[in-house]
């Protein structure tokens, strides 16, 4: 026991100016704006199946009501979150071996190549129960792929920026996602305005899944040319010099992370409930529930999205200067007390009532999405941020987030209650807040845990040394960590 108390004691020491990284400020733009593209590409893909989901029960479950429809065609959506755990253990581990680039590109094209095939499929009226079952395929690589999409896209962003903008610049990811939905939205509601209803029922649908080959052509050259992110970089050349590879098994990522993906999990299960409630059930809602028009109700979201990328941005400046912690406190108690009035201006039926009432959730929306981002990624350690972090959050996304619409549809179709979707984020908040008040720690500002702190320019290093407890405070959880992985292995 002597032995290991010398050994630990000898691994402290001051915290010297090569220890801080200096990140290139150019390049960590580059970086943020070719992520974001391609998380806008992920996401585009992704977001117009809810966008068309009417119209896809319509096609592939022609066989049943109406109501029916929608609940299939949301099953349909939600199953393909049940392989996203998978997908996030096998991308993010192997994003943690090989790098984030590396993977970021081949779930890109994976989703691209997915979506792409949805607008080849038959209808069930052309080939029978064959048609949902391709669907469910497509829409299962779509859910393998995006398993390791997101988590590796806020990896590479958080490790690749420096500490005092890191809320700032990972928000930029967001920003891709708003695009994407955007871009998404945006295409089905022309195409719908074009074309015309049954039009857009016989073939304008597959249109948009169609423009998905040449966009994960884009992508994929895009991320093709990215630069490894910094941190993981840093890694690297510490195993080299160490002489090993500290690659951390799945067992040890349970045994000795648990707080990191408890906390992961908690923070996730309420941000996608607001997500999707918002982003993805909501223009079902106005036209399955409501009875507005297709066209209508898309135009109303694609304009609400379009106000909520400059309030992500803002939110994640703010965050860099007041904390992360205190804006998503300040969020859920928000949306607890403004989810039911929301839903009561969206269901009045006067145009602009309803437009204000998606506004004050959109804003909402946009105070957690500017802060999440750079948050999540700061739960982890860099030798384990991808892979811990697409686990836990597709584990949380795959049972809170994907079944969100269809749990709501299902609901409101037995209790005819136009506000179940309010009282469901009134729910989620109310946990999210409890937890984040008591456990939740602000991480803004302040280095990735495991990371030296970062910084943009050379004349920040003395500064930051002068600013930080002159021990390696930023390791001290991680050697703690280490240490029990070798007790463990000695005990053996």
């Amino acid at each position: 026991m002597a032995q290991k108390k010398d050994k630990r004691k000898r691994k402290k020491r001051k915290l010297r100016e090569d220890d801080v990284t200096v990140i290139d400020t150019d390049l960590a733009k580059k970086s943020v704006v070719t992520t974001a593209l391609g998380n806008a590409m992920e996401w585009f893909d992704f977001g117009i199946y809810s966008y068309l989901v009417v119209i896809i029960g319509h096609v592939f479950y022609s066989g049943v009501s109406d109501s029916a429809q929608l609940v299939f065609s949301f099953g349909t959506f939600a199953v393909a979150f049940l392989v996203r755990p998978i997908g996030g253990m096998f991308f993010g581990m192997l994003g943690d071996r090989l790098g984030r680039k590396k993977i970021l590109a081949i779930t890109l094209i994976m989703m691209a190549v997915a979506t792409f095939s949805i607008g080849l499929i038959p209808s069930y009226a052309s080939i029978g129960i064959t048609a949902p079952i391709l669907l469910l395929i497509a829409r299962l690589v779509q859910g393998f792929s995006t398993g390791g999409e997101y988590a590796g896209a806020m990896t590479f962003i958080a490790e690749s920026t420096p500490d005092k903008k890191r809320g700032f610049m990972a928000s930029g990811l967001e920003v891709g996602t708003l695009v994407g939905y955007i871009f998404g939205a945006g295409l089905v509601t022309l195409l719908t305005y074009i074309l015309g209803s049954e039009t857009m029922y016989d073939w304008g649908w597959r249109v948009p899944f169609l423009i998905a080959g040449p966009i994960g052509i884009i992508g994929l050259y895009l991320r093709s040319h990215l630069e490894e992110s910094p941190a993981f970089a840093a890694m690297e050349e510490k195993t080299k010099e160490m002489e090993k590879r500290p690659h951390v098994s799945m067992k040890e990522l349970f045994q000795f992370h648990r707080r990191s993906l408890l906390m992961c999990l908690i923070l996730v299960f309420f941000y996608n409930v607001i997500d999707y409630t918002v982003l993805t059930y909501m223009p079902s809602h106005l036209t399955a529930v409501l009875g507005y028009g297709e066209t209508k109700g898309l135009l109303l979201i694609l304009i609400v999205m379009f106000i909520m990328i400059p309030i992500v941005l803002t939110i994640g400046y703010l965050g860099d200067r007041v904390g992360n912690k205190r804006i998503i406190q300040v969020s859920l108690i928000s949306i607890i007390l403004l989810a039911v009035p929301s839903f009561l201006l969206i269901g009045s039926g006067n145009n602009w009532l309803v437009f204000f009432g998606l506004l004050i959730l959109g804003t909402l929306l946009s105070s957690i999405k500017g802060t999440m981002t750079s948050q999540l990624p700061s739960l982890f350690f860099t030798e384990v941020r991808y892979g811990g972090l697409a686990i836990a959050y597709n584990i949380s996304a795959s049972v809170f987030g994907g079944t969100t619409p269809l749990l709501i549809s299902y609901l409101i179709s037995v209790t005819a209650s136009e506000l179940i979707p309010a009282y469901y984020l009134i729910v989620a908040s109310l946990i999210g807040i409890v937890v984040v008040s008591l456990f939740l720690k602000n991480t803004s500002g302040k280095p990735l845990r495991g990371s030296p702190p970062a910084v943009t320019d050379e004349h920040e290093v003395k500064e930051v040394i002068k600013e930080t407890d002159q021990e390696l405070w930023w390791r001290e959880e991680e050697q703690k960590i280490q240490e029990k992985i070798e007790d463990t292995e000695e005990d053996k």
